[in-house]
C-alpha cells in the first residue's frame, strides 16, 4: 500500500520541505525525510534561518570561529547559511542525479533588504551561487518590480532561480516573461540551458487569510460563502496560465533547444484556519509538473491522512474563474489584495532578516564574552 506522499509524488508533484537547519542535516533527519516522506528538495527563507540559529547549539562552534576571526554580522550570516545550503545540497545529490537535475534542489534567498534594488539583488545572487557552488542550488529572488529584471539577468548568467512572493496572475505572467528572457540570454551567452531550472513560488494560504478578512467585513451571505476559496482558485488559474504560456511559440522554441519549463510551486501551504482540513493546500493543488513546499507539520499530516484523488487542478478552471467573478461581485478588490500581500511579504521577510541579524550579532558577542 503506497503512502499518501508516494501517491502525491506519483501524481507529478515534487514534495519540498519548507525548512532547513544544521540539526536536520547532522542528525540524519533530512536524509530520513527523503527516504520515508518522498521529500525531493528544501526551501529556506530568513524566517527559517532565524529560527534555526535561535534554537541551534549546532552553530556554536562555527559562531565562535567567526567571532574570533572578527567577522561582521552579515559576513557570519552569509557563511553560516551558505554552509548549510551546501551541506543540504550534498544530501540531495542522489535525488538531483536520479531526476536529471529537476529535483534535489535547495533554495537560498538574497537579502530581503535588497527587494527593491535590482543591481544589488543581481550581485548578491551571483555571490550566493558562487559561494554555495553546487549545481542543485536555487537562488531565491522576490517577484517585486525590481526583482523581475534581476531574475532575467541571473538566469542569463546560467544560475537557476526560485522566484518567490508571487500573489497575482498579472505578476506571474511577468515572472514567466522574465524567465524566458533569461533563458534566451543564457542561450545567447553559450550556457547549457538544459541545466537551468526555475520555479515560480505562488503563495496560497496568505491569499485566503487576506481575502477572508475582507469577506468577513463585507458580511453578506454571498461573501461568507466564498470563505477560503480564493487561495486555491488563484493557484489553479496560475496553473492554467502556466499551461498556456509554455505552449506558446516563444516557449516551444526554447524547449526545443533544450530549455526546461519553469514549474509552478505552491508556497505558504500550511493551513492557518483551524476550521479547514490541515492538508487542504496539498490535496486540492495536485497537477503534473508542480512543486509543493510544505512546513514539516503539513508534510506529516499529508503522510498520515492525506487523501489524494489525482489531478485536482486542470478540471477545475471554470470553477476557479467563477470564484473570481463572485469575489468581484461582492466587492473584493483582488488587485489590492495582491499588492497588500506583496508589500507585507517583503516587510515580513525584512523583519525576519533583521531578527536573524540580531540573533547572529548577539551570538557573536556572547561567544567572545564566553572566552573572556
Amino acid at each position: 500500500m503506497s503512502t499518501p506522499t508516494a501517491q502525491l509524488a506519483a501524481a507529478g508533484v515534487s514534495i519540498w520541505l519548507d525548512d532547513l537547519s544544521r540539526q536536520r542535516i547532522i542528525t540524519g533527519n533530512l536524509a530520513d525525510l527523503i527516504a520515508t516522506r518522498n521529500v525531493t528538495g528544501v526551501t529556506t527563507n530568513p524566517t527559517i534561518f532565524a529560527g534555526a540559529l535561535a534554537n541551534g547549539e549546532s552553530y556554536a562552534g562555527q559562531v565562535k570561529v567567526l567571532a574570533e576571526r572578527g567577522a561582521s554580522t552579515d559576513e557570519a550570516i552569509f557563511e553560516i547559511t551558505t554552509d548549510d545550503v551546501r551541506a543540504a545540497s550534498d544530501v540531495f545529490q542522489p535525488v538531483f542525479a536520479a531526476t536529471d537535475g529537476v529535483d534535489g534542489r535547495v533554495s537560498i534567498e538574497v537579502s530581503p533588504d535588497l527587494a527593491h534594488d535590482t543591481e544589488a539583488t543581481i550581485a548578491e545572487a551571483k555571490k550566493l551561487a558562487a559561494a554555495v557552488d553546487r549545481p542543485n542550488a536555487l537562488i531565491k529572488i522576490p517577484a517585486t518590480k525590481a526583482g523581475l529584471p534581476a531574475i532575467t539577468e541571473v538566469i542569463g548568467a546560467g544560475i537557476s532561480v526560485n522566484v518567490t512572493l508571487i500573489f497575482s496572475l498579472e505578476r506571474y505572467g511577468e515572472v514567466i516573461d522574465a524567465y524566458l528572457a533569461g533563458v534566451e540570454k543564457a542561450k545567447a551567452a553559450g550556457h547549457d540551458i538544459s541545466t537551468l531550472q526555475s520555479v515560480a513560488s505562488f503563495f496560497v494560504s496568505r491569499v485566503d487569510t487576506e481575502v477572508d478578512k475582507r469577506l468577513a467585513a463585507i458580511g453578506t451571505p454571498e461573501a461568507k460563502a466564498l470563505t477560503s476559496k480564493a487561495g486555491i482558485a488563484n493557484a489553479r488559474l496560475a496553473y492554467e496560465l502556466f499551461e498556456q504560456r509554455f505552449a506558446d511559440d516563444r516557449a516551444k522554441e526554447l524547449l526545443a533547444a533544450g530549455a526546461t519549463v519553469q514549474r509552478p510551486l505552491w508556497a505558504s501551504t500550511g493551513v492557518k484556519d483551524p476550521n479547514l482540513p490541515d492538508t487542504l493546500y496539498v490535496t486540492e493543488l495536485v497537477a503534473p509538473g508542480t512543486v509543493n513546499t510544505m512546513p514539516e507539520k503539513t508534510l506529516q499530516a499529508t503522510f498520515d491522512h492525506g487523501v489524494l484523488e489525482g489531478d485536482t487542478i486542470t478540471g477545475n478552471y471554470a470553477d476557479a474563474h467563477a470564484v473570481f467573478d463572485q469575489l468581484a461581485a461582492v466587492g473584493v478588490d483582488f488587485a489590492d489584495v495582491t499588492q497588500v500581500l506583496e508589500d507585507e511579504g517583503v516587510e515580513k521577510f525584512i523583519a525576519s532578516w533583521h531578527e536573524l541579524q540580531e540573533t547572529v550579532s548577539t551570538a557573536l558577542k556572547s561567544s567572545l564574552q564566553g572566552d573572556a
